[in-house]
């Protein structure tokens, strides 16, 4: 049932939210939104393992489709997910409030340092491929909102980092090329207190996989018997999904300068030290303070596991 309409419209090179109101939700759908870089492929693949209750390595985009990308039409996507036999799960790289929300779907958030979601987007970016330059500027020129090509990544981390953290597309102040992650970060978290929604951390996927996704498969309503936890946990890492690689990710290998690999680079956290200089990590803080409430911010730093459940925190 839904529990309300879209709120607001966000079109990138890459995605475009209008979109999901095309989308036909099915009872205990799987919703995995995130910001680019952020731990999206990480948490479906988690999530896949978990339904599927099965380490076999299973192409990603295949069974798990990410609707707001530009490109399929939705409907193909709509019928695809029909036909399928597994409890569905898609993935999704927009704000909570550029979406129809559905009382009987459940919404996984993924949060991670934006410091360090900027710099792997970075690397992201930086390895497009020519083909997928091509396509991004394709959709940029044909869409008004958009009308440029894809903004060409710099070289420097640092200079993607200004850019990011002082240009955006349309109304937003920042993201460049992406929508702004502190307007993104701050949708869900006015959200994390809905039954069917589950913020979960980059952090917290790191220090505690195993129980990250005990808690992803409780709220999932999954029961997975003792035996099988080991193989899943392992299938989750990072280095056995790199080791898959092209088995998970097929369809990026075109996409980018060293296929999966460059997908799947380093998966680490704190990146941005040595990088990013006193006047940058300033810029980000205030930024933060500026427009995110305090335990938003705190969580977003720090994790679920190193301060409180998000659930209970105050604004």
């Amino acid at each position: 049932m839904l529990m309300r309409a879209a709120r607001r419209e966000y079109r990138t090179w890459t995605s475009d939210s209008r979109r999901w109101n095309q989308y036909v939700p099915r009872a205990g759908d799987v919703i995995v939104a995130t910001y680019p870089k952020s731990g999206t492929t990480w948490t479906q693949q988690i999530v896949g393992l978990l339904i599927f209750a099965s380490p076999e390595p299973r192409p990603i985009g295949d069974i798990a489709p990410w609707l707001d990308r530009r490109g399929p039409p939705v409907a193909a996507i709509n019928r695809m997910l029909d036909g399928q036999t597994h409890r569905s799960f898609l993935k999704c790289h927009v704000p909570f409030d550029g979406m129809p929300i559905f009382d009987d779907v459940k919404y996984i958030h993924v949060a991670r340092d934006g410091r360090d979601a900027c710099l792997s987007y970075h690397n992201h970016c930086s390895g497009f491929s020519e083909q997928m330059l091509a396509s991004a500027d394709k959709s940029g020129l044909e869409d008004e909102v958009l009308a440029a090509p894809f903004p060409r990544t710099p070289d420097d981390p640092r200079a993607f980092f200004q850019r990011w953290m002082t240009a955006g597309i349309a109304s937003d102040r920042d993201g460049l090329p992406f929508t702004s992650w502190f307007n993104f970060e701050r949708t869900y978290w006015e959200n994390r207190k809905l039954e069917n929604m589950l913020l979960v951390h980059y952090r917290d996927l790191k220090a505690d996989l195993e129980g990250e996704m005990r808690r992803i498969a409780s709220f999932l309503d999954i029961e997975i018997p003792d035996a099988r936890w080991p193989p899943l946990v392992k299938a989750a890492t990072f280095a056995e999904m790199k080791k898959v690689g092209a088995t998970l990710h097929p369809h990026v290998v075109p996409l980018f300068v060293g296929g999966a690999d460059r997908f799947f680079h380093k998966g680490e956290n704190d990146r941005w030290k040595g990088i990013l200089t006193d006047d940058d990590l300033a810029l980000f803080e205030n930024t933060c303070r500026e427009r995110l409430a305090p335990a938003c911010v705190n969580w977003l730093y720090h994790g679920r596991l190193a301060t409180s459940d998000p659930r209970r925190a105050e604004d």
